[in-house]
């Protein structure tokens, strides 16, 4: 292995160095077949964040560039002297992209519906849609949006009270939900974020402590709403049920019904499925919009975003009842694993992400 590794890192920063010195490139079809027994789609730099994009073909590709454990592209980040080296699967980026333009097709056919006023943030949706659909492979969400991302952060763009409340967001304190109320804040929705309480065992303190700073940090009016949880906790403590599909219902039909109670059209969560132009949907007059699976976006990117404002991942698998219910129940974590599959399979995780969660369910 330490051979294969060296032998890797060595074709691949004896052919890179050289350009780097030279400042930023942007390469296609590199021809690796005789050294490495495969192409490479495209390789990225920007002397400015001193970051290197690498497009494999496929996954297989993609495994070998990062080698086991990180290892090649851990020592290549060290020969090259850079901050980050990333790596896709143009196999992973097309699918991608086929769900994007699906997402893009549905918001034109939408807003040919609504007034100006009404569909103004669907359009911005639709403007970054095009924008990740042409650079997916380099898109990034805090360079894209460095200018209002700095002025959210700094308090600069108030709300007005005269601005009429257009969206309701789902806001658990994690990183995905909170990726969701940053991007509706950027995208012109004037939001209400609406934490739904099932009580401490599923909501602890931390995730309220996010909720709070978040929403404080942006300016964003929050509100809780208690739900009665009892039934889901003692039947998933007893055994019988594993919680989080029904626990996910009750928290979406009531987030749904409060969003039609205050009458406000645009109900927002943070799930990476369904995808396409079910990441969009009309619900008894409301438009139910999962953000993360509209734009393709993965754990990577809400970390990162979520992290702008200084949420932190937890780095576990799902909330304390969860973790109890693994520990009273071990044939339970199966049920767990096979819901981190989906999403893995869904290209939400990298496979090492979906590992590392799989070996914390255990």
């Amino acid at each position: 292995m330490k051979l294969e590794v060296e032998y890797m890192v060595e074709t691949l920063s004896s052919f890179l160095k050289p350009l780097i010195a030279q400042g930023s490139f942007e390469l296609y079809d590199i021809d690796f077949i005789e050294k490495m027994g495969f192409s490479i789609e495209k390789i990225v730099y920007d002397n400015i964040t001193r970051n290197i994009i690498i497009t494999a073909p496929d996954r297989p590709e993609k495994s070998s560039i990062i080698g086991k454990g990180g290892w090649v592209v851990g020592r290549l980040r060290e020969e090259l002297n850079v901050n980050n080296i990333h790596v896709e699967a143009y196999s992973d980026i097309v699918l991608r992209v086929y769900r994007m333009e699906l997402a893009l097709k549905k918001l034109e056919k939408i807003i040919t519906s609504l007034d100006n006023q009404t569909s103004q943030p669907l359009k911005n949706l639709q403007d970054i849609l095009r924008i990740r659909i042409k650079n997916l492979d380099i898109f990034d969400f805090i360079q894209e949006f460095n200018r209002e991302l700095s002025n959210l952060k700094s308090n600069a763009d108030d709300i007005s009270n005269n601005k009429k409340l257009n969206a309701v967001v789902a806001l658990s304190g994690g990183v995905d939900s909170s990726f969701s109320l940053i991007v509706a804040k950027l995208m012109g929705f004037n939001p209400l974020a609406v934490t739904i309480n099932p009580g401490n065992i599923i909501l602890p303190s931390y995730f309220r402590n996010n909720v709070e700073n978040l929403t404080k940090s942006l300016n964003v009016p929050h509100v809780y709403v208690d739900v009665n949880m009892d039934s889901v906790v003692d039947e998933a403590l007893k055994g019988k049920i594993h919680p989080c599909g029904r626990c996910s219902k009750i928290i979406e039909n009531t987030l749904l019904e409060y969003s039609k109670k205050i009458e406000i059209p645009f109900p927002i969560f943070g799930d990476f499925l369904a995808t396409g132009s079910q990441s969009i949907v009309s619900l008894d007059g409301l438009w139910r919009i999962n953000l993360p699976a509209m734009l393709s976006a993965t754990k990577g990117e809400t970390k990162s975003l979520s992290s702008y404002f200084n949420i932190k991942s937890m780095g576990g698998y799902g909330c304390p009842l969860i973790n109890e219910v693994h520990k009273k129940h071990p044939y339970m974590r199966r049920f767990s694993m096979q819901r981190i599959l989906r999403e893995t399979r869904a290209g939400v995780f990298e496979p090492g992400q979906a590992l590392d969660l799989i070996i914390k369910t255990l």
